[in-house]
């Protein structure tokens, strides 16, 4: 079996961000990166398989060489090699298109990523992928065994979760309790830097979107405190003020 997990470079998020260039492009200066949450989590489910199935891991980012901390991290946890495309993730479609390009070349039997990156939470890269290589996509992902050439899946819905199954191959968003993160032993990270780290330019640069500009959330208002024995005075206010009443 050969697996597929792309993984996502974002800002940790105890960073403190600001933008450059008009507040058009995020300013990583001094920005701590971190492996996407959900991709850890599509990761270590990717491992588990690998142990017991005989699987082969290849990690897939699609970005620039400040990325390559990241991708190290994955095969230390336990991916065999790894692929960056060599270009700024534009956009979702852009994104999609190139992890399709790889996907074409190699013929993976499972496609796994995060059902989102915490940086834009679009949550549309997987169903692009799927519809671009003409297979089934779901996302998100509770629990995955399988089982030849099947693949059980819980899939989390609005209320509850639903039971699936489907033929490989496939592409999954994943999410917890698909499995426990996994933290690089000493091992790993010695045996992660002679691991191969192919480099390949993008299949093209054509993006779908165009950032107008980003903004910063909006500071937090005062804060009022009304002693406990004013509760006509609370009442008021948020009448008057929150105009939530």
């Amino acid at each position: 079996m050969k697996i597929l997990v792309c993984v996502t470079s974002v800002p940790d998020t105890t960073t403190k961000i600001t933008f450059t260039d008009n507040n058009t492009k995020l300013n990583k200066a001094g920005v701590q990166y971190i492996t996407g949450p959900y991709d850890d989590y599509a990761l270590a489910r990717a491992v588990e398989l690998k142990e017991q199935l005989g699987a082969t891991i290849t990690v897939l980012n699609v970005g620039e060489a400040d990325a390559e901390p990241v991708i190290r991290k994955c095969l230390a946890i336990g991916a065999d090699d790894a692929i960056r495309v060599n270009a700024e993730p534009a956009d979702a479609y852009f994104v999609a298109e190139n992890i399709a390009a790889i996907a074409n070349e190699n013929n993976y039997d499972l496609i796994m990523m995060g059902r989102e990156s915490i940086d834009y939470n679009g949550g549309q890269v997987h169903g692009i992928v799927g519809e671009m290589l003409g297979i089934p996509s779901i996302s998100p992902v509770m629990r995955l065994d399988i089982n030849g050439n099947t693949a059980k899946i819980v899939r989390e819905i609005e209320g509850g979760h639903e039971d699936l199954e489907a033929s490989l191959p496939l592409v999954l968003g994943c999410q917890e309790p698909i499995a426990e993160w996994k933290i690089p032993n000493m091992r790993g990270i010695m045996t992660a830097r002679t691991k191969p780290l192919k480099v390949v330019q993008p299949v093209s640069q054509e993006t779908l979107t165009q950032v107008a500009a980003y903004e910063m959330p909006a500071p937090r208002g005062a804060c009022k405190m009304i002693p406990a024995d004013q509760a006509e005075t609370l009442i008021q206010l948020l009448r008057t003020e929150a105009k939530v009443i």
